[in-house]
This record gives C-alpha cells, sequence and structure tokens, in this order.
C-alpha cells in the first residue's frame, strides 16, 4: 500500500532525534507552556516573517481565537469559502458570528475575491481565506477589498505552512495567520497542535489571554477565555520536524512537478499561480472520472482521498443558514471531481510513475 501520507515512514526517519528530545522534555517536568513552546513560537513567527506566534492546542482553536481576538461575535458576519474542511466555519460560529459564503475559483479552489465584493453587507467584520491545499489565496484583492470595507483579514493557513504570495510567507499577510500542526500536515505534530501568528503586539497578548481561561497571572481573570495551550511535547517533535520542513517541501514540488509531466494531459492538474509559491499538502487533480479513479487505485494498494465531498454551505450543520445546491456552483462542481493522491517527501519517483500509470488505466477503462 502506498499511503497518502506516511506518518509512520516519517517518525522512523527521525526516531533518534524525535525519542531523544521527547525524553528530555518528559524528564524537565515542565510540559504545559514551557520553554520549547516559546522555542517553538519564535521559530514559527521568524520563518512566517511575522514579529509573533502564539501556540494553541490546534487549528481550529487558531482560528477561533484569532476572530475572538478581534472581538467578532454575535451579529457580526465573517465571509469565507465554502470549499474547506469545516473547522474555519465551525470557528465563525463558536464566536456567535454567521459565517458568510462566497464561491471559489476554479484553477485554484481557493475563494474568489470578485465573489466577496457581493457578499459584503454592513454587518461584515472580517474575511477569512483559505490557503487550501497549500497555495495562497489572491491575498492582494481580498485585502483591496478588506481595506475598502474596514474589515478583518484572518489567514486560513492551516494547509499552508511556508506557502508564498509574492515573496510573503503565508500567515503574514492578514491581521492574523492561523496554523494547524494536525499530523498529516506538511509540518505536523504526533496529536493536535496550533498557532496563531501576527505582527501586531496587541492582538497576540489578546490570544496569549485568551488561550488561557482569560488569565495573564495565575489566578486573575481579566475576561471569559478558553483552555487552549499547545503541549511542550508537541513543541518538541516539532522543532525537530521543522529543521527538515524546507527539504520536505522541496521534495514535494519536485513529486507535483512529474506527475504535473505524466498526468497534464488527462487530468486537470494543481496549478501553481503566478508568484506564488505552491507547497503541496496535497496533490489535488480534477476530473470527471474522479470516482473511478478513487475506486482503481485504492484496488491497486494506492491511497487517496475525496477534498471535500459536502462544501459547507450544503452541510446538514448548516441547513439553517437557508443555503441550497447551485448556490455556489464551483464549489459544488469541485465536491464532485476533486482527488487527492500522494505527494508525502518519503516517495520515490518510480511510485509516482506507478500511481500516474494507474490514473491513466483508469481513465482508459472509465
Amino acid at each position: 500500500m502506498i499511503e497518502l501520507f506516511d506518518l509512520r515512514g516519517q517518525y522512523f526517519e527521525l526516531r533518534e532525534e524525535i525519542n531523544a528530545v521527547v525524553m528530555e522534555t518528559l524528564a524537565a517536568g515542565k510540559y504545559i507552556l514551557g520553554p520549547r513552546v516559546r522555542q517553538l513560537e519564535k521559530t514559527i513567527a521568524a520563518y512566517c516573517g511575522t514579529p509573533y506566534g502564539v501556540g494553541v492546542a490546534s487549528g481550529s482553536d487558531a482560528l477561533y481565537l484569532s476572530l475572538a481576538a478581534c472581538g467578532i461575535g454575535e451579529g457580526d458576519e465573517v465571509i469565507t469559502s465554502p470549499y474547506t474542511f469545516f473547522a474555519t466555519a465551525g470557528a465563525i460560529t463558536r464566536t456567535g458570528a454567521t459565517p458568510v459564503f462566497a464561491d471559489i475559483d476554479y484553477d485554484t479552489c481557493n475563494i474568489d475575491p470578485e465573489r466577496i465584493k457581493n457578499r459584503i453587507t454592513g454587518r461584515t467584520r472580517a474575511i477569512i481565506p483559505v490557503h487550501v491545499f497549500g497555495q495562497m489565496a489572491d491575498m492582494d484583492a481580498v485585502i483591496n477589498l478588506a481595506d475598502k470595507h474596514g474589515l478583518v483579514v484572518i489567514e486560513d493557513a492551516c494547509q499552508a505552512m511556508g506557502a508564498e504570495y509574492r515573496g510573503r510567507r503565508a500567515g503574514s499577510l492578514g491581521h492574523a495567520g492561523c496554523f494547524s500542526f494536525f499530523p498529516t500536515k506538511n509540518l505536523g505534530g504526533y496529536g493536535d497542535g496550533g498557532m496563531v501568528v501576527t505582527g501586531n503586539d496587541n492582538l497576540a497578548a489578546r490570544v496569549e489571554v485568551l488561550r488561557a481561561h482569560g488569565s495573564r497571572s495565575k489566578f486573575v481573570h481579566e475576561s471569559m477565555g478558553w483552555n487552549s495551550r499547545l503541549d511542550e511535547l508537541q513543541a518538541s517533535v516539532l522543532l525537530v520536524k521543522f529543521k527538515h520542513l524546507e527539504m520536505w517541501i522541496e521534495k514535494r514540488k519536485a513529486l507535483a512537478g512529474y506527475y504535473n509531466q505524466l498526468l497534464g494531459e488527462v487530468v486537470n492538474i494543481p496549478r501553481e499561480m503566478d508568484g506564488n509559491r505552491h507547497t503541496y499538502h496535497l496533490y489535488a487533480i480534477r476530473t470527471p472520472h474522479r470516482d473511478t479513479i478513487k475506486t482503481y487505485l485504492q484496488r491497486n494498494g494506492i491511497d487517496c482521498g475525496i477534498y471535500y465531498p459536502i462544501p459547507l454551505h450544503l452541510q446538514a450543520a448548516y441547513r439553517h443558514l437557508g443555503y441550497k445546491a447551485g448556490d455556489f456552483p464551483e464549489a459544488e462542481r469541485a465536491a464532485g471531481e476533486v482527488l487527492a493522491i500522494p505527494v508525502h517527501p518519503g516517495l520515490a519517483f518510480p511510485e509516482i510513475e506507478k500511481i500516474a500509470r494507474l490514473v491513466r488505466e483508469a481513465i482508459l477503462n472509465a
């Protein structure tokens, strides 16, 4: 079996260093907001090109706490993509605000700024562009719209650690950027974890307070907050893995480039937009033969995945918002066509050739 994500292989590659740092962390006896969390916060912030990083318990919490730190809540609206993982909209709902969806661009599956325009109302407070699959959204257009209407921009960069837009890294363009360290991410831990990066000292300080029950000092609570702290053990593992991140991204890009050569004539391959650095968290092909290809690959020992089979506006949890099929045709079209095939850095080029050959065979037999 060729896995979509090879977490075991990655561990075995680094296990001596990871085992050592885990044992050091356990022996030190500092498990919550210890020195390795602080070190990781500084490391990720510097990598992203921002002054501040705040470690939290998950990417979902990074989104929620960023919104809450910006004062977004009951009665507000936040515009985002309907074609993303549920956590993006779920974070909006948790604040008491209402998610408002805008359709996506066909080429990138990222939110289309032109479709944001007619979704802005007097209640709109923020935009969350999602850098889906590892490529950043059209941030100049998003930020221009936000500036024109006085809106907050929070980047959902949970799939895009290391991605770049016109020379700037994901997380550095909005008021805040949100990352996930879920195990399958390009920089993943051994459990949940996340981080908020920002250039705003007040926003960073507010997230720090909110992640710790609204407290700056023990037993003194200035506001309602949340229990959302990045574990010291996760930070220890992530600091080890971070040293390999750039190498892994470049390997992903090389594998994606080879796929492009082998599959460009038979399916719609991912398009890396001018001025962008796509990090290929997922290599997502598009084809009307998606389900046939998926079945054929799985029968031949190739893991693959559908992202995302149900757009957010058609999820039962958001039925009360009143959306219906046909409201966001590009998101619905992507939901029926996109298939992620393996692109993790543990793969060798002959395995890419095998997967590509099977994709072509499946289409010929469709």
